[in-house]
């Protein structure tokens, strides 16, 4: 891990939360000096303008926060807390208001991400943390945004095509971790009807390997791996369907014979608790591999959003993200948490090789 090395930021949408919980946590580091800010090291990679009207709101009278506008990541090494630096990567013409969908806040979320995307992929940066997108804002942004659901996919896309390989080649899987639980998920962005038909022996497969190499990295021995079964019970012995004793055991089987440590499958109405990281309390896994999306992602937020990461794993980067939306109904207002960001920062900075 390196705490000297560039990290992007990008701002997300701006008619959300995004610039003012970077402005946040600046802020905070700039009241609360430590031996290692949170921040320090990091940039975003946005629009100053954008980026000014987050410090106004947080800051109106211009005491604890400035902005500085650099020319190349490494100049965000050495600035003093309390400066944000900003590299200018995408520019948003109108001033949009805030809690709105618009396309231009779509686009402009999308450029700044492919711009720390590319530089990740040209070790020009460590790592980028992204602040949320929204979903529809993105889809009305036109091409080439409007074919991808959301950042995962995007990133997914910009790693295939700088390796040169179809995107089939080039296979990712989302990760959400608090302090208390880690998931890993088979299937992301789809409807229920193709999230189910996603349950196959390849993707499950797939799943387990990425979630190995990926904690392996983390945690630095082998992760134990709790598999989530896809039906009630985990089938019931194939009682409540046999996908877990056609798909998902002979994948954990030929996962087993790789070394990877895949326990179950097991009821997912209990995997999670027994998977949870708690104070007095033995968690049985390092991490849980849930077969679709909200299966997995439920009892992670259901824990709060405070401390929830996002993490996109198997590209060849290292990208987090606030376990959170835009929150447009609070944008705006100088109300935002920002703890989920600097737990996305703190969890960006663990991955760096």
């Amino acid at each position: 891990m390196s705490t000297l090395s560039p990290i992007a930021i990008t701002p997300g949408d701006p008619c959300g939360i995004g610039p003012e919980i970077i402005a946040r946590a600046f802020l905070n580091d700039a009241l609360s000096p430590q031996a290692v800010a949170v921040t320090q090291a990091c940039f975003v990679a946005g629009d100053l303008q954008v980026m000014q009207k987050a410090v106004n709101l947080l800051d109106p009278q211009g005491r604890q926060l400035k902005l500085q506008v650099i020319q190349k990541p490494t100049q965000a090494l050495n600035l003093p807390l309390g400066v944000i630096p900003v590299l200018q990567v995408a520019t948003l013409d109108s001033e949009l208001p805030y809690g709105k969908i618009h396309a231009e806040a779509g686009q402009f979320a999308g450029q700044c991400v492919v711009w720390a995307a590319q530089a990740a992929l040209r070790k020009d940066i460590a790592a980028m943390v992204t602040a949320p997108l929204h979903k529809e804002a993105l889809a009305e942004a036109g091409p080439p945004f409007n074919q991808f659901p959301g950042h995962t996919e995007l990133l997914q896309f910009e790693a295939a095509n700088y390796a040169g390989v179809p995107l089939a080649d080039m296979p990712v899987r989302m990760m959400l971790a608090n302090d208390e639980l880690r998931v890993v998920l088979v299937s992301i962005h789809v409807s229920l009807r193709q999230a189910l038909e996603a349950v196959t022996y390849v993707n499950v497969l797939e799943s387990l390997r990425i979630a190995h190499q990926s904690l392996s990295m983390l945690l630095g021995r082998a992760p134990k791996i709790g598999v989530a079964g896809l039906n009630p019970h985990a089938g019931e012995g194939g009682l409540f369907g046999r996908e877990e004793i056609e798909i998902i055991e002979p994948a954990m089987a030929q996962a087993r014979s790789e070394g990877i440590l895949a326990l179950g499958p097991f009821a997912p109405d209990t995997v999670f608790m027994r998977a949870r990281q708690k104070q007095g309390v033995h968690a049985e896994f390092d991490v849980v591999l849930a077969m679709y999306h909200d299966q997995g992602l439920i009892p992670v937020k259901y824990m709060g959003l405070e401390q929830g990461v996002n993490v996109t794993l198997g590209l060849p980067l290292v990208r987090t993200s606030p376990d959170h939306g835009t929150a447009f109904d609070i944008s705006g207002q100088g109300l935002a948490d920002p703890s989920s960001m600097v737990a996305a920062i703190r969890m960006a900075r663990q991955l760096i090789p």
